[in-house]
Order: C-alpha cells, then sequence, then structure tokens
C-alpha cells in the first residue's frame, strides 16, 4: 500500500531524472487538473439544473468521493472506500428510506457527482499542496450549484481540511463542527506531515474555519490532543465519561450566529463490534445507536458532511463496515436534505 501512495512521486522523480523540461510537466498536470475540475463541474452543473427544474428543493445532498488514503499514519486502505460505500448503499439488501422517512431514490434528497481522482492526479506529480486546493476547488464546485449540499465520501480524514476550508470559504464564515471519532486528529502535524489524517483539525482551526469544534467518542488521546484542544479551545466528550454526557450530546443544538454546521464522521468512532473495517481498531466506541441519537437529535443547519476512515481491506467478507458506513450516509443524507 505504501508503494500505490507514492506512485505519483515516483513518476515525477522518473520524469526530473530524464530532464523532462520542468514547464512541460507543469502544463500536463495543469491540463489534468483542469480535466477533473470541468467533470466535477459538469456533472454538479447537470444535478443542480435538474433539481432546479423540479422545484421544492432547498437543499439535497449530493455525494462527492474523495478517494485519498496517502496521509494515513498506518494503513492506505480508506483511498478504496468510495466505491464501496456506493456500492452497499444501493447493494438491494435493505430499502432506500432513511429512519426518517426520506427516500434516497429521489434526486431532490440524494445525487452523485462522482469522484475526484486523486490517484492520477498523484500519478502526474501532483503534490499535496495543490492537491488540498483541487478537492477545496470541488467542494466549491459543488456548493455554487444550489441547491446542492456535499457529503464527501473519504478517504482518510486528512480531506477534512480542505473539505470545510471550502464550505467556510464559500459560505463567507466559520462553521460550528461535529465531530464523532476515537481520536481528536487535532496533532500539529504528525510525523512530520502537516496534512496528515491525525492533524486535520489543526489545519481547520488554525484557518478560523470553524467558532466551535465538537468531538465525540474519543478514547485514544495523547498529552499533544489535550494541549491542541485546550489552545483551540475544542470541547472534548470522552468516551469514559459518555454515560454522564450523554443527555447532552443526545440534544446539541449548533449553528447559531455562523455558517451552518458541518459534521464529520470517522467510522472508528464506533465499537469495533459494529465497524471492524477501519484501520486503527479502538474497542470501547459508541453504539450503532448512539451515532443516531445523535445525528437525528441535534437541532441546527447542517451545510455539508464527511464520512471517513472505513477500509475496505479489513472490513469483514459479507461487507458489514460498509453497509454501516452506508447507513451513516444515509442518515446525514436526512439531516442535510430538505
Amino acid at each position: 500500500m505504501k508503494n500505490i501512495g507514492k506512485m505519483g512521486i515516483h513518476y515525477l522523480q522518473r520524469l526530473n531524472a530524464a530532464n523532462v523540461p520542468k514547464d512541460l510537466i507543469e502544463k500536463g498536470q495543469n491540463r489534468v487538473i483542469e480535466a477533473s475540475l470541468t467533470l466535477i463541474r459538469e456533472r454538479a452543473k447537470l444535478r443542480g439544473e435538474l433539481l432546479r427544474a423540479l422545484g421544492g428543493v432547498v437543499a439535497s445532498t449530493s455525494l462527492l468521493g474523495v478517494p485519498l488514503g496517502h496521509n494515513s499514519s498506518f494503513l492506505q486502505g480508506p483511498a478504496f472506500a468510495p466505491p464501496r460505500i456506493r456500492e452497499a448503499i444501493w447493494c438491494g439488501s435493505t430499502n432506500s428510506t432513511t429512519e426518517e422517512g426520506k427516500e434516497l431514490n429521489d434526486p431532490r434528497v440524494l445525487t452523485d457527482v462522482g469522484d475526484v481522482p486523486v490517484q492520477e492526479l498523484r500519478d502526474c506529480g501532483v503534490d499535496d499542496d495543490r492537491l488540498m486546493s483541487i478537492i477545496t476547488e470541488s467542494v466549491k464546485l459543488v456548493m455554487g450549484e444550489d441547491p446542492l449540499r456535499p457529503l464527501v465520501l473519504g478517504g482518510d480524514h486528512s480531506i477534512s481540511f480542505p473539505v470545510v476550508r471550502a464550505v467556510s470559504e464559500k459560505l463567507g464564515g466559520p462553521v460550528d463542527i461535529l465531530h464523532l471519532d476515537a481520536h481528536p486528529d487535532i496533532y500539529h502535524a504528525f510525523e512530520g506531515n502537516k496534512y496528515s489524517h491525525a492533524s486535520s483539525f489543526a489545519r481547520i482551526m488554525e484557518g478560523g474555519y470553524a467558532r466551535r469544534l465538537l468531538q465525540v467518542g474519543i478514547r485514544s488521546i495523547t498529552k499533544e490532543g489535550r494541549e491542541q484542544a485546550k489552545r483551540f479551545g475544542v470541547e472534548q466528550y470522552e468516551m469514559r465519561t459518555f454515560s454522564r454526557d450523554r443527555q447532552l450530546l443526545e440534544n446539541l443544538k449548533l449553528g447559531e450566529g455562523v455558517k451552518g454546521v458541518y459534521i464529520s464522521v470517522d467510522v472508528d468512532c464506533l465499537d469495533p463490534a459494529f465497524a471492524p473495517g477501519v484501520s486503527h481498531i479502538e474497542p470501547g466506541g459508541l453504539s450503532f445507536r448512539d451515532v443516531c441519537n445523535i445525528l437525528h437529535n441535534l437541532k441546527g443547519d447542517v451545510v455539508a458532511a464527511d464520512v471517513v476512515e472505513f477500509n475496505p481491506q479489513r472490513d469483514t467478507v459479507d461487507g458489514m463496515t460498509a453497509m454501516v458506513a452506508a447507513k451513516l450516509v444515509r442518515e446525514l443524507t436526512a439531516k442535510i436534505s430538505k
């Protein structure tokens, strides 16, 4: 898996070794980037035109896949998650209705604009600074087609930074974030990587893209994680006190005075009994019903969300965690679409 993550770097090294002019390489990269953005733009435009023609839609969830795994500190399998989640959403073993009664088959509820071609971009040597900008721009393209609101399928948790940045910049101000995770992902630069999946929320808070950050399900946290939380004023709710905090967390009201609510769900927020297909298995987590109760009872305008860190390479043979991730997508869709 590490080799896959470095393919783009190695390709660029080979081009440099062959003395290919840098301006020629850059022109080629720019063409690939523009093609990537054009595809997202036109897909989003088509969905937006359809929904505006149908009418009666205030907000509609639109899936955007970001199959990025190379910023993971352990396994890179989350890069393969978006197609597995989509397959599980539509597999036919369950109906297409959310628990709150919304029909996913209705395009006014759910559409899909495809994936950011992460590996193709890396294959032509696009570095992480540019890649994060491409993800940000892709999310903005989706949001630019009213009434679409993005629900992003990861991918590792590093994608939350460029996505939240896009949402905040597009809406013109910070959001409140509800972050469900076993880990706070707030290291300054884990293992020297400022874009590590363990550092995404440090980048978000540094950028001023969130007013409040509530982290729920935490049960693997270091001294630095606590210090960073204190530095940024993060509200952390650890599993060791969940029974005490349950009433509060199942009756949250967020987003007043800011541009809305962003929800980030790392699948490992769940106890591995419910979701074994993750890279970092941490016992003692939330039940699926705990998560549903938090989401269903949340009061606030949910403007975007992500589901990250599902690793198909560690899932059960029958795809149990894929179905769990798909169910999370269904219930998040119900919170976004209106």
